[in-house]
Order: structure tokens, then sequence, then C-alpha cells
């Protein structure tokens, strides 16, 4: 029998492959078992909800009769529902926590399970772990699986979209868009934010085209990222319109894509910096900044800049989410598109960041590439980059050990040249150099794969640290 395992973001597989209807009552008979262990009143409420795969529903409607017969209260979200929005009902509803039934930005082919904590953030390692024993102990033990056909009853179902259209109006400045005669182009990439910034947007009277706004649980035949290779449609509806921005939002809307006025893909390590400049300078936020290990330095130096303490977590938006929950920060993001906010959910969210960088061009009356040579002006330049390197079996081992060597404390003084002058751990194996650079590799949990993020104060500086980074995993 395969085993269930939730990984940074929860746990996916391809569909009718690993993620079957027998393994998602496995998986939510797991979740159910661990809830009941720390509610053993009973009846607690645990949100479904979806984004609009393939079989979305009639997995929900699976995984409301299993809590239902553990003695828990499902409660539905019928309609696919962005996982901020589910994030935020999760806190207003006091609920137990949520499933929510979504790959993400990950194939069609694909779908998932996130479980968020009662706090409406991603569950932690402790309780993903958990989760899983349940499951196996349960199986070791020969128990009953949970029921395959529905409990009798109909859920309860919530609308989650209304109350979360309220809190963004609250956390944005709409009026300002307005004012400024902003013209966004919207892209939802068929997915679960159909529906919420545009039509926020049109209820505030400002011009906004969506493209992608129909469901299609194929999404178009590729992955529902928000990439700058998949945002051709976005860019064709914002020369239509003459559109000042684009935004774009994945299968889940927890990840956002920024195009700016003239075509450009603004890379999320910019969007989280600037906005992070952005916050400080109009809500004079400085309490603190969070990003993770293989996020753009540009924020380092910003954080030196405007004197705000800086928290570099691992990679994984739960570690991040701690520090929003905590109000120890006034942003916190990922290079891999994902950020939130302080007085929000304690999850990605790619709508308020889109609807922020909308706010952020209305106000500051510039394009976003123009705000990023201020602040390079400002604190220097950054380019980060990120790539992924497929390992055979050997060359996997060899540089494993070798990756081990330098984190149990090998000395490695130079790196082509370039001086070490920090070793960090914190997730992978990360180093700086004295020029300013640096590079940290991760290796993947699921896959024979390398992903090398590495930084340099200049172009020329980037493409031959990136050669080089490259070398010292086959050498």
């Amino acid at each position: 029998m395969t085993a269930i395992r939730f990984g940074t973001s929860g746990w996916r597989a391809i569909v009718a492959d690993e993620f079957t209807f027998a393994n998602v009552r496995r998986a939510v008979g797991g979740i159910a078992r661990y809830v009941r262990r720390n509610h053993p009143a009973g009846n607690a409420a645990i949100l479904v909800g979806r984004d609009p795969r393939f079989l979305g529903e009639q997995f929900v409607a699976a995984a409301a009769a299993v809590l239902r017969a553990y003695g828990l209260n499902p409660i539905v979200v019928p309609e696919p529902a962005p996982t901020p929005a589910i994030s935020l009902a999760v806190r207003s509803t006091g609920a137990a926590g949520a499933i929510n039934f979504t790959a993400s930005h990950n194939p069609p082919e694909y779908n998932g399970i996130k479980f968020s904590t009662p706090n409406g953030a991603p569950a932690l390692p402790e309780v993903t772990h958990a989760i899983e024993a349940e499951i196996a102990a349960h199986e070791n033990a020969n128990a009953p699986a949970p029921p395959a056909v529905e409990a009798s009853g109909i859920p309860a179902a919530l609308d989650v979209r209304q109350p979360y259209l309220q809190r963004i109006a609250e956390l944005v400045d709409l009026p300002v868009i307005r004012r400024a005669g902003l013209r966004v182009a919207f892209d939802p990439l068929w997915g679960a934010a159909r529906g919420y910034p545009d039509a926020l947007l049109r209820e505030h009277g400002i011009a906004v085209q969506t493209v992608h706004d129909q469901r299609d649980v194929l999404f178009g035949g590729h992955a529902p990222e928000p990439d700058d290779h998949l945002l051709d449609a976005l860019r064709r509806s914002m020369r239509a319109m003459q559109a000042h921005i684009g935004i774009a939002t994945d299968g889940d809307a927890d990840r956002f894509g920024i195009v700016d006025a003239d075509g450009t893909f603004i890379q999320p390590n910019y969007i989280i910096a600037l906005l992070f400049d952005y916050l400080v300078e109009t809500r004079n936020w400085r309490n603190g900044v969070a990003k993770s290990v293989a996020t753009t330095n540009l924020i380092n130096a910003l954080a030196r800049h405007h004197g705000v303490e800086l928290h570099e977590t691992p990679v994984g938006f739960k570690y991040v989410g701690e520090l929003i929950e905590r109000d120890a920060v006034a942003i916190g993001g990922e290079e891999s598109a994902g950020l939130s906010i302080r007085y929000h959910v304690p999850e990605k969210d790619g709508i308020v960041a889109g609807l922020l960088c909308c706010e952020m061009v209305a106000r500051r009356g510039q394009s976003i590439s123009a705000q990023l040579r201020t602040v390079f002006g400002k604190v220097g330049s950054f380019y980060p980059l990120r790539e992924n390197f497929r390992l055979t079996p050997e060359v996997k081992h060899k540089f494993t050990a070798k990756m081990d060597e330098v984190s149990s404390g090998r000395p490695l003084p130079h790196f082509f040249g370039r001086a070490v002058c920090e070793v960090v751990r914190t997730d992978g194996l990360k180093l700086l150099f004295d020029d300013g650079s640096w590079v940290c590799y991760r290796l993947s949990g699921t896959e024979p794969v390398v992903r090398v993020y590495s930084e340099a104060r200049t172009p020329e500086g980037l493409r031959q640290l990136s050669a080089d980074a490259k070398r010292w995993i086959f050498e």
C-alpha cells in the first residue's frame, strides 16, 4: 500500500494513480483521527474546500463522509475557492482545521490535499508527521477502513467569497487605485481566483479585463502556474486595453505573477522586495520582514536600509506563516511567488499580492520596473536565478556526500575563486561569498533533482556564478 506523505504544501499525487478515492479516504481518516485526538469532545468542525480540478466535487463529498463517520462536523465550501479564502474562513468560523483539495500550480493530472490548522496556517511538520503516523498506525492495526459511501445527512455549506473580499478591501487601498485611473488585466489561469480580484476591482469602479475566465480542468493543457512563459494571453489583453499592470494567480490562488506595463514579467523575488519597501514607506510597518533562505538578498539590503529586523526561514511558507501569525513581520515571502502581509492570514495569498502591486503602481505613479531601478539606486543591484538539474544515481550519491561534508563543517575556503565568508545550513546548503553573491543547493525529496538558487550583483556575475554552481554539482 502506498505511503501517504505530506510535503511542504501537503500531499499531492496523480489522479487515478496514487490519488484515488481509496487513498483520499485513508488520508482524510488520518486527519480525522488526529483532529479527534486533539479535540476529544467531538463534533469539531472541519472546512472542506477545493480548487476547480477534475473530480474535485466528488473528493469533497468523500472527505465529508469520512469526517462524519468519525463524529466530526464537515462544512463544505460548495464552489472552488482560493486557498487564502479558506484560510480566512477557518479563522473566522473557529473550525478545527480545513481540508483543501488542490494541487496548486501542479499540472492538471495532479490533485492534492492541503491541511490547515485552526489558525488558518499550513500544517507544520509536527502536525503532518502526526497525521502520517495516524494513517500508518491505523493500517498496521488492521483497523476498519473509513466508509466508502456517503453517510446520511447533508453537510453544512459555507460561502467564503464575500467575507474574504471584504477583508481584502480593508487591506488594499482600492480608492487610490480608482483615483489613479489604473487599468488592470487579470489572468486566473482557469483557477480558483475567478470572480475574486476582478470582481472587487469592478465593484470599486476600476477598469479590469479578465482572460481564462471559465472552468477548464485541464488548465489549457499545462500547469496553472503564473510564470512568464504562460502569460501571453494576459499580455495580449494588456495591449488591447493599454493596461498599466497585469496580475495572475495559480490554480488555488496562493501564488502570484506580475506583468509590467510594457509586458515584462517581474520575477517574484523583486515583487516581494518592492512590496516590503512600499509597506514600510506607506504603512510605516517596521516590525520585521521574513524571507526563505532561497529568496533574494535584496530584501536583506532593504531591511538594513530601513532598520527592520530580518527573519530568514527554511523553504516552506508555513515557517513564514508562523511569523505573520505572531505579528513579527510586516510581510513575508518566498521566491516561488508566495507572500502574505501583516493583519492577514498566515498563508500565501496571490490575490492580495497582485492587488497590492496595483496599489503600489497607482500611488507611486511609476511602472514596476522604474520602481525597481529606484530601489537598486538605494541599496545596490541584485540578480537572482533558480535552476533545476536532474542527477543520475551516481552523481546524486557523490553530490549528497559533498554537501554533507560541507554541512558538517569541512572547510570550504573558496568556490571557484570566490572567498566563502559564510556557510548557512538553514535549509540545504547556502554559500555566501565575499563579493555579495551566493548560491544555495536544495535536493528534492521526491525526484532526483537538485534546485540551485544563485544571486550576484551584476548580470555578468550571475552568468559566471550559474556556470560555476553547475560545475560544483558535476565535477
